[in-house]
């Protein structure tokens, strides 16, 4: 699912990008009204988070057009507490509203109860025929069950939420611990991949591609 995320200030964006591609959302970033308007346009969006004050206007009027056109939900994420800017938002049309600062999960959990309210609650991630389900966490290819370890099932969401794209051994590590919440080496990593692979049936790399001296992708 493609999550729009409406924000100018670049440590939010950078720590929500990171946030919602770890739950398996695609983040797509813009950092005006004017940039959203030509990503909604684009692309097929199923959830917009929305700041208020943007360098060329006010997240209201935006929600406002974006509820007048289409059924895409949206979340009010604003520094703003004041009971009016509450109120003011959802009588627009918006879906939630979460106060900066928030604490991540409980921003995942209004993500996910505002889709599951919509009808976009069954979060799947596929890629030819692997299937990844991210309410149950359950995986499998074709009709086969695959069982994963809580790292391995960590490493193929993160790939299989953006099938196609580079991911450097160093971006993986970066976003990975193990169960105990310790950094995951180089080695360790290897031979995550290496047993992912064998679970999926994939000893021969066709699947998780290994791009010599730079990193892995998911074929497409």
């Amino acid at each position: 699912m493609k999550i729009l995320l409406v924000e100018d200030n670049e440590a939010i964006i950078m720590g929500l990008e990171y946030l919602l591609t770890q739950e398996g959302y695609q983040a797509e970033t813009a950092r005006s009204i004017k940039e959203a308007y030509r990503v909604v346009e684009r692309d097929t969006v199923d959830l917009i988070l929305l700041d208020i004050s943007l360098p060329d206007g006010n997240g209201f009027d935006f929600c406002k057009d974006i509820k007048r056109a289409s059924d895409i939900p949206v979340i009010f994420l604003t520094a703003r507490e004041e009971e009016i800017d509450v109120v003011k938002g959802l009588d627009m049309g918006a879906d939630d509203y979460v106060v900066k600062p928030f604490r991540n999960r409980e921003l995942i959990s209004r993500i996910k109860n505002v889709l599951r309210r919509n009808g976009k609650g069954v979060m799947l991630l596929q890629c030819r025929d692997i299937t990844l389900n991210l309410e149950t966490g359950k995986v499998s290819r074709g009709d086969k069950d695959i069982v994963l370890t809580k790292l391995e099932y960590k490493i193929l969401s993160t790939m299989l939420a953006y099938p196609g794209k580079l991911f450097t051994r160093e971006e993986i590590l970066a976003g990975i611990w193990d169960i105990s919440n310790n950094f995951v080496n180089d080695n360790t990593l290897s031979v995550t991949i290496k047993r992912i692979r064998e679970k999926l049936g994939d000893e021969d790399g066709m699947i998780i591609k290994t791009v010599r001296g730079m990193g892995y992708r998911i074929e497409k």
